[in-house]
């Protein structure tokens, strides 16, 4: 089976809008003062630092102009989870619109004025730490001061309207994303300081790079990338060396929703090595959605689509119409939440799915069904089901969306 499967895998791979507060301002559309150009290509994968530089600087001299004319500052960000500023494309996915819905952040307005402090406060930061070419995690920046951000979603947050208000990647910032994905099997590849890593398949994985973009030598014979919803399937395929024992290949996994390493990582292994790219999710609303997330992109992302995106991703499995078909035990199978039944309707409607009529069908079945599943279904029908029968049967006859 393993010999036929180069032969079958030869081919080469081609919400809800945002709470506001009552003091952002945006105007309505047609007018000019609403509108803000986000123009996609405008987002490289790399800024020098002279123009972040540069950047952060323009943004301090208008806030300095408006003081010297006695007017309160503001500063103007896109609203990034308002689907009115996101088109598809299938070729990229989910993509902010070149003319985008803008909201102001005000300096004399109550509700607004500390979200306004702060995103100065973490552009000194962010400052500082381009000037001095040293980086930081958005946790460090978090607990830098705990009682001034409050919580660490309210960085993460701001972090992510300044890199979208300057058009530059968050790399290019200085600032780097706490990792919690791992990557196993059949790769090679140097880190920025010179660190050689051996992904080479065995009991333990290697944790993904804290900077993806600075990784080089990238080296791999597999013939196709597997991504992993969850750690404890992941595990259990290392565990039982499926890496090399079908085909080499490489082996990663998000554990969960995708930390923003975890999505470069897939992106660059991709664009590296042009190699078809699978998903391995559970049969339900939370694993399409995640498998959407590496494919399409996520909405409040979507500015940089063109760096996170993989729109060449198939869909493996666990397929709603899988259980049927392997006569799954209905005793493990799990009745949709109200929660479930809500997500589903949702994705449901997307942009994407309309070009997706096979995945559209699936999610048909579960919605008719209202049953789910996990992975760990499969071992209902043998311990070692998923990687000695179901993964091989799927790669070698083409059982994936």
């Amino acid at each position: 089976m393993a010999s036929s499967l180069p032969g079958r895998l030869g081919w080469s791979a081609p919400g809800a809008m945002e709470n506001h507060s009552v003091c952002s301002s945006a105007a309505p559309a047609g007018d000019e003062a609403g509108l803000g150009e986000t123009s996609v290509s405008a987002h490289r994968s790399h800024v020098p630092s002279s123009e972040v530089l540069e950047a952060i600087e323009n943004v301090i001299q208008e806030v300095l102009e408006s003081l010297s004319k006695k007017k309160a500052p503001v500063l103007t960000v896109t609203r990034r989870s308002d689907w009115r500023n996101i088109e598809f494309k299938d070729s990229v996915g989910l993509q902010m619109i070149p003319y985008c819905t803008t909201k102001q952040i005000r300096s004399d307005c109550p509700r607004s004025a500390p979200k306004f402090a702060l995103m100065l406060k973490i552009l000194s930061m962010i400052y500082k730490m381009v000037q001095s070419n040293t980086y930081a995690t958005k946790r460090d920046i978090y607990y830098s001061d705990t009682q001034l951000f409050g919580s660490q979603s309210v960085v993460d947050n701001i972090i992510n309207d300044i890199s979208c208000m300057l058009k530059i990647p968050r790399r290019s910032l200085h600032i780097l994303s706490t990792t919690k994905g791992f990557v196993a099997g059949n790769l090679s590849y140097t880190e920025e300081d010179g660190t050689k890593v051996n992904c080479t398949c065995g009991a333990t994985a290697v944790t993904v790079p804290s900077n993806v973009q600075g990784i080089k030598n990238l080296n791999s014979h597999a013939k196709f990338i597997l991504i992993v919803e969850k750690d404890a399937t992941f595990q259990r395929l290392l565990d039982d060396d499926f890496c090399i024992k079908l085909s080499p290949c490489i082996m990663i996994t998000g554990r969960g929703i995708p930390d923003l390493n975890t999505r470069l990582l897939v992106r660059k292994l991709w664009d590296t090595f042009r190699i078809p790219v699978f998903t391995l999710m559970d049969a339900d609303p939370h694993g399409v959605e995640i498998m959407c997330i590496y494919k399409y992109g996520s909405v409040s992302m979507s500015f940089e689509a063109h760096h996170l995106t993989v729109p060449s991703v198939k869909w493996l499995g666990l397929l709603p119409s899988d259980l049927k078909r392997l006569n799954i035990c209905k005793d493990v199978l799990i009745p949709l939440t109200k929660q479930d039944q809500n997500k589903l309707a949702s994705i449901q409607k997307r942009p994407y799915i309309a070009c997706q009529p096979m995945w559209k069908k699936e999610l048909e079945i579960m919605a008719a069904s209202k049953m789910k599943a996990e992975i760990q279904a499969l071992t209902s029908l043998s311990s070692d089901y998923l990687s000695r029968v179901y993964l091989p049967n799927k790669l070698q006859f083409g059982g994936w969306l």
